[in-house]
């Protein structure tokens, strides 16, 4: 018998939430990691460019890439 996935109806808690960056930073802030002003440029520009998340993963791998 084959397993049938379960729906999520429409309006129902997932208990998924998502942070803004300012929420993102204060925790890492307590984490001990902040942002450098290189971080800060490149996501405004991914922001103002209206880049995809995977994008924007693509162009962060690109910068910290060697050779």
């Amino acid at each position: 018998m084959a397993k049938q996935k379960k729906t999520i109806a429409k309006g129902t808690k997932t208990g998924r939430f998502v942070i803004g960056s300012a929420g993102f930073g204060k925790i890492s802030a307590v984490e001990g990691i902040r942002m450098t002003a290189e971080m800060k440029k490149r996501a405004s520009d991914a922001r103002a460019k209206g880049l995809t998340a995977e994008e924007h993963r693509r162009k962060i791998v690109r910068s910290y890439r060697k050779g």
